[in-house]
Parts: structure tokens; sequence; C-alpha cells
């Protein structure tokens, strides 16, 4: 449990040394692409296509998710082993982000279900939101004043779903 906490607080540092040397830097496209998932529909039948793709995409993620989160057997197939993650040095004085390989035999379940209670919990409120961009997902989970800070890469291969790297840097 000591080693699992660890690597959180590691990998919780390492993220969010890496938003600060960002500068607030974000893809364009990106941005643009969170506006159209939250803003309504138009007339324009390509936009409301797109919607609808957009909801279907994320209706299906949802269900991946699910059963990603509660079946271990399942979570095993559906990551890209070895996977690389970017970790917090705890090694090194400023915590500097280091990137690692964790095998599949090193793999610790994951648990990515979510609901609102979370937010409102004495200790460790977070909050999580699920970003879709293209064949890609990602599943950011931000602490509320506790350090905790990390994303889930997802990327959809052969239609099937995948965890393919992830980003720790919880403190």
């Amino acid at each position: 449990m000591n080693r699992r906490i660890s690597f959180i607080l590691a990998l919780c540092v390492l993220i969010l040394h890496i938003a600060c040397t960002r500068n607030g830097k974000r893809d364009h496209s990106l941005l643009a692409n969170e506006k159209a998932q939250t803003s309504p529909a138009r007339a324009d039948t390509n936009e409301v296509a797109t919607t609808e793709d957009q909801l279907s995409l994320k209706e299906e993620f949802d269900r991946f998710i699910e059963r990603f989160s509660k079946d271990e057997h399942f979570q095993l197939q559906r990551i890209k082993f070895p996977i690389s993650v970017i970790v917090p040095d705890t090694g090194d004085q400023g915590m500097a982000p280091k990137e690692e390989s964790i095998g599949k035999y090193e793999w610790e379940q994951l648990d990515l279900t979510y609901d609102s209670t979370y937010l409102s919990r004495p200790y460790d409120q977070y909050y999580q939101v699920v970003r879709f961009r293209d064949d890609t997902a990602v599943v950011e989970i931000r602490g509320i004043n506790n350090g905790i800070y990390a994303d889930y890469y997802f990327s959809r291969i052969n239609d099937e779903w995948y965890l393919v790297t992830l980003y720790e840097a919880s403190f």
C-alpha cells in the first residue's frame, strides 16, 4: 500500500510540474472540440451529426470504463503493456518528471469509476472529467486542494478502447 501511495504521489507531482511548465498553453483545436462537446447542437446537419457521434462515443466509452474498472482480467487485456508512465522522480529534490515502464505483473488494478460524492467527501476530494478527441479519450482527475492530479490516456484501436499511457503527478 505504501508503494502505491508513493507512486501516486510521485505521479501527481510530475503532472503538476508538466502542467506548470506548459504555462497554460493548450491546443486550440482541443479547446474547439471541448466547446463543441458542451455547446448545444445547431441547425447545421454536420454539427448535429458530430454531436450524435460524440454522444455515441461517450456512451461507448462510459460502458468500457465501467467494465475496465470492475473486471481485473478485462483491464489487463485492455492495457498496452509494457505501459509508459510519467511520474515524479522521488529521488530528485525537485521531483522532476521521469518516464517509467510498468509491466503486466507490476500493474495494480485501476478504478476510474466516479460519482459526484467525491466532490463533497471530507478527505481526498476530487473531480473527474473525460475529454474526447478523434479516437482518443483522456480521463483527467483533479484534486481539490490536496495534490491529486492524474491523466489516463485511452485510444481506440480496431474499434476497442485501450489504456496506452498515463501521467501521474499527485503529491
